[in-house]
């Protein structure tokens, strides 16, 4: 594949197949990005690879694990062959056990099993994509989550994960600042999504917002010159979006 154009950007998205990932990503397209998604399930990726395909962008849909090096290295060849990142997005989360365990059950594998997708992978591809990221002024999006800072009973492996993810996003935006990388966390708030529906087997979520809800925000934020928002923490469903500091 040919280098893309300079007027045309590039996401990376990652956790592509459903959910908030899906819209975004289709969103993205929308836009005329460039787009390289992956996530576990295969199916339901590939048909959103369709998806994003129809809207005329180039798009590369991956089945694979970001919390597996192999799998990374195969998403972050495939961006390199447009020669840039323009905007990477960290969706890709494990809720870990369900129905969600308190605390004090829950087991060391599932610790280490949410860290590494929902706290390592992320700096890892990062760190990984460092030299696409650089090409350019680029934008890091970590989702977060409000379990992060809620203390919520049985979202303790979850929100640890995510509260991790933050002080990693904004330890980032600090330190990549002068190199033109932007890293910012958003909580995306409570959606009618998989995820959401497995934290809470045989319960009706049909309250809860689409996805669909979060896209003022995103284009907003995307409309931002990238280093005016780095280091930020955002709501995406708030009345306001930035999370004072």
């Amino acid at each position: 594949m040919a280098s893309l154009p300079q007027s045309h950007k590039v996401a990376l998205v990652t956790g592509a197949s459903r959910g908030l990932g899906r819209v975004l990503a289709g969103f993205l397209a929308k836009q005329g990005y460039a787009l390289v998604t992956m996530a576990r399930d295969e199916k339901p990726l590939l048909a959103a690879g369709t998806e994003f395909a129809a809207t005329g962008v180039p798009a590369v849909s991956l089945p694979g694990d970001v919390g597996d090096a192999h799998d990374r290295h195969r998403l972050l060849e495939a961006a390199a062959a447009h020669g840039r990142i323009d905007l990477l997005v960290n969706n890709a989360s494990d809720l870990g056990d369900t129905p969600l365990p308190p605390l004090i059950e829950a087991s060391r594998e599932t610790f280490l099993r949410v860290f590494e997708v929902n706290t390592l992978a992320p700096l890892a591809l990062v760190r990984e994509a460092f030299p696409l990221l650089r090409r350019g002024t680029s934008l890091v999006v970590n989702i977060s989550s409000d379990a992060a800072i809620g203390g919520y009973p049985g979202w303790g492996v979850y929100g640890a994960s995510k509260a991790a993810l933050d002080l990693v996003s904004k330890t980032l935006a600090a330190e990549l600042k002068d190199l033109g990388i932007a890293v910012v966390s958003v909580d995306p708030g409570d959606m009618r999504t998989k995820m959401h529906q497995d934290a809470y087997p045989g319960q009706d979520i049909s309250d809860r917002p689409t996805p669909e809800v979060t896209l003022p925000f995103w284009a907003w934020l995307l409309s931002q010159p990238p280093m005016k928002v780095s280091g930020m923490r955002y709501q995406a469903q708030a009345a306001v979006w930035e999370v004072p500091a």
